[in-house]
């Protein structure tokens, strides 16, 4: 088969790869149907995940149609059209019965990490009981695509783990793709405002056409958010860069007893100002999803009350892999938000 192959820092290519078996009997095998970019396949292409191993293919979001199961999985069948989550559940550890997949031992973050991923024509999907769901005959792939990964971390991490509530003024630094799935699930919960700070002015645009109140740079932030709060801060803030400076703005927006959620993907360290800090009762989090959300924001999306194909800016067929990641890598120039791929 083909896939997208990462051989080590700056080197990936689209080439000639084994097909994946089942290897254990809680696996199923997919057909891709629809892959996508992520930010961090690009922090693994830099080197920032070293747990990535050269030979290694990319990608954890994706949906296909199953064409073999393990004797274990009784809950999907082959030909079933699913959603692979970007976590792998093995359902009986520590933190699986507590809900915390995205922290299993034996899987979590596993797909285009430890194990192959799904920038391919065919995927082996571990612990599939738990880490895919059936995708409903009234929904396409693009619609659920996302559940895969961004809507179901900027909503788990994001807005729930920063407990968002009606009326809260709520501040997301960084409008790339998760920044905005923050910005759109976050509508769920009706804040009175919803500030995202973003230096392009595509991407602001885009911010308030998905449902932000306001979209503004980093040297309006703070009078804005002041204003908006009669100055005592936001009641939440969600870095989704994953930069040092974006982590330290959103702890400087916060209001005391406020709750910062961090979703950025962090290379390096970033400084925490407990000299400011420290007696504000501030709640900081962070994680990656469980996707336990998915059920829910799926029936959002079947309802119309949740879109976020608006964030598809370039469709390609899984043969242009290579392009869609120049795309996606310049997308200062190019615009690039979500950058779909489509198996033929």
């Amino acid at each position: 088969m083909k896939a997208l192959v990462y051989d080590g820092p700056g080197k990936i290519e689209f080439r000639d790869h084994p097909m994946p078996v089942l290897t254990e009997n809680t696996d199923l095998l997919m057909r891709v149907s629809h892959t996508t970019i992520c930010g961090t396949d690009s922090h693994i292409i830099k080197g920032g995940v070293p747990t990535v191993k050269p030979g290694t293919v990319l990608g954890h979001e994706a949906t296909g149609v199953v064409e073999e199961v393990g004797s274990s999985v009784t809950n999907i069948r082959p030909g079933d059209r699913i959603l692979a989550v970007c976590v792998s559940a093995c359902g009986f550890c520590r933190f699986c019965t507590t809900g915390m997949y995205g922290q299993c031992v034996s899987g979590g973050w596993a797909l285009g990490n430890t194990i192959d991923g799904v920038q391919a024509e065919y995927a082996r999907i571990p612990f599939a009981r738990n880490s895919v769901y059936k995708i409903p005959d009234t929904l396409s792939d693009e619609q659920v695509l996302f559940l895969t990964d961004i809507l179901a971390t900027g909503y788990e991490v994001g807005v729930l783990n920063g407990q968002v509530r009606p009326g809260d003024t709520v501040v997301i630094v960084g409008a790339g793709p998760v920044g905005l799935s923050a910005t759109v699930t976050a509508k769920l919960f009706s804040p009175r405002n919803i500030v995202v700070v973003e230096r392009t002015p595509a991407r602001r645009e885009m911010a308030l056409k998905l449902g932000a109140t306001h979209a503004v740079g980093e040297d309006e932030v703070h009078e804005l958010v002041g204003k908006l709060t009669d100055g005592y801060g936001a009641d939440v803030t969600i870095e989704a860069v994953g930069f040092p400076d974006a982590f330290e703005l959103a702890a400087d927006l916060v209001r005391s007893g406020g709750h910062i959620a961090n979703i950025g993907v962090h290379e390096g360290p970033a400084t925490l100002h407990l000299e400011k800090l420290w007696a504000k009762q501030v709640t900081i989090t962070t994680g990656i999803p469980s996707g336990l959300t998915i059920p829910q924001l799926m029936n959002s999306i079947a309802t119309g009350a949740l879109d976020a194909t608006q964030l598809i800016s370039h469709r390609l067929p899984l043969a242009d892999t290579m392009q869609g990641y120049d795309i996606f890598t310049n997308s200062a120039d190019t615009g690039a938000l979500k950058v779909v791929l489509t198996n033929n």
